[in-house]
């Protein structure tokens, strides 16, 4: 029997007598992607942070598959602008004992010449994908990412999602995702998990993007919101290169019958 990465079964928190998540289950595992949605208040950010073991459970189970490593994209992290301090120096504080190597991580992410840069000068989309790297080198069994978006542009939205795809396919590691980019993570994703304090629905993303609960929670946005598609016409090499699939081996011809 498969052990799922991480696994969490009918968790409940409550902060006082407001319930934050209500009989939340949900499995990641090996290789898989599944993303959470939700409106604002849903209870989204509570769900990563009894992920990480950062938040008790007031009722149900968290399990983290024995000896599985996690690393985590925040939503949003704030260098001080008076701290001198480089995308190396940055990427070094959080480095083990052993990890990945900086300089591949940041190869890895797309932005190896900006290991001498400081921080405070990158870009929105820059600085995610150092927060990438970041994660990476702990070599993680599962990426956790709050947003890992925020603070991008659009044109570099869907380039960022690409990316966690093709890191899940070199690593074989687990992606738990949150995000509010409906239309660009339904294509990055293999399952969407629709929260709202309790699961209003999950599965196939294409699936939960016509089902009702979906519907009535996210209203108008959900039919404004066209789902992009991506085909799945090709691999990715060790380096990321895109490596067409194989066309399967057409059957053979029928034989012609002979007249009787």
């Amino acid at each position: 029997m498969t052990v799922a990465l991480l696994a969490l079964e009918n968790v409940d928190v409550r902060f006082g007598r407001v319930a934050a998540l209500e009989g939340v289950s949900l499995a990641v595992d090996a290789g898989e992607i599944v993303t959470v949605v939700g409106p604002n208040g849903a209870g989204k950010s509570t769900l990563l942070r009894v992920a990480l073991g950062l938040q008790l459970p007031s009722g149900g189970a968290v399990r983290l598959k024995p000896g599985a490593r996690i690393g985590y994209v925040p939503q949003r992290l704030v260098v001080d602008d008076a701290l001198p301090l480089t995308v190396r120096r940055f990427l070094g504080l959080a480095a083990p004992r052993g990890g990945t190597p900086i300089e591949r991580a940041l190869a890895e992410t797309g932005v190896a010449e900006l290991a001498d840069m400081p921080v405070q000068v990158l870009s929105g989309g820059e600085f995610q994908r150092v927060l990438l790297a970041r994660a990476l080198i702990r070599e993680p069994d599962l990426l956790v990412l709050d947003e890992p978006v925020q603070g991008v542009d659009v044109s570099g939205q869907a380039a960022l999602y690409d990316l966690i795809r093709r890191i899940r396919d070199r690593h074989g590691c687990g992606v738990l995702l949150v995000s509010h980019d409906l239309h660009l993570v339904m294509a990055a994703t293999d399952r969407v998990v629709c929260l709202n304090h309790h699961v209003c629905c999950s599965g196939h993303p294409e699936a939960v993007a016509r089902h009702p609960a979906y519907r009535a929670l996210f209203g108008a946005a959900a039919d404004a919101i066209a789902v992009y598609a991506h085909h799945h016409d090709h691999r990715h090499d060790s380096h990321g290169h895109a490596v067409p699939l194989p066309h399967e081996a057409e059957p053979p011809p029928a034989k012609a019958g002979h007249a009787g």
